[in-house]
């Protein structure tokens, strides 16, 4: 009986060091899991952030300076061709992931200066094209374009569709627009009869011969933001 006993004791002893064993076992894995879990829901939050944050750079609204941006026009007639500038008053540009996907600016008509003529004649030819004559600035103080559609052509280049309103009238446009870095530029080439400027113009007065002005001119947009 004794040694029945004596053997009880010891496999009781085995018995309990295997079950503490086991236990030690299972807490460090247990352990070991939790640690692997938490760096690895770590790293996915990390990595979530950071995508966030990239996209969020991505996607933003940029104001255009409208002190550093500038319109300059270009007007041309039988005997040359006359250049100036115009003031961008306000205008955004839109972007998601980086890519343009809309924009809109407003033109201070008042703000028309020929660029080419001396301070005599400037003045003259600036005077004239704030009259009824040209764009009537006195009723309608400034011009704008919203852009439709943005169609990408190419790296930070797109194909750009719009609404441009002058002297109250609104035509659609097409023109290209191109965007590096923090500045982009436009060219638009517009018939002018089509806003009701129609001095000068061939198309609505004979006998004009050298002193008729073409119907299309153009806006140069260097605009940064």
């Amino acid at each position: 009986m004794l040694v029945i006993w004596h053997l009880e004791q010891k496999y009781k002893q085995y018995l309990l060091q295997y079950l503490m064993n086991f236990k030690c076992s299972s807490l460090k894995t247990f352990i070991n899991t939790m640690k692997n879990t938490i760096k690895t829901l770590t790293a996915i939050a990390i990595l979530v952030f950071i995508t966030f944050s990239f996209t969020t750079l991505l996607d933003s609204n940029k104001n255009i300076n409208v002190e550093k941006s500038i319109i300059t026009w270009k007007g041309y007639q039988v005997t040359g061709s006359h250049t100036g500038t115009i003031k961008i008053k306000s205008g955004l540009l839109i972007f998601t992931k980086g890519d343009l996907v809309d924009g809109n600016f407003v033109m201070d008509m008042n703000s028309i200066s020929c660029t080419d003529l001396g301070e005599k004649h400037k003045g003259k030819l600036e005077e004239h094209l704030k009259s009824d004559d040209f764009f009537g600035v006195v009723k309608h103080q400034t011009a704008t374009l919203e852009f439709i559609k943005v169609i990408p052509i190419g790296k930070n280049s797109y194909k750009i569709k719009g609404d441009l309103t002058i002297k109250g009238k609104t035509n659609s446009i097409d023109f290209d627009f191109s965007v590096y870095g923090k500045k982009a530029t436009a060219l638009l080439k517009i018939d002018r009869t089509k806003y009701d400027v129609k001095y000068g113009s061939k198309a609505f007065f004979g006998g004009l011969k050298d002193n008729a002005i073409y119907d299309e001119f153009e806006l140069i947009a260097n605009l940064e933001f």
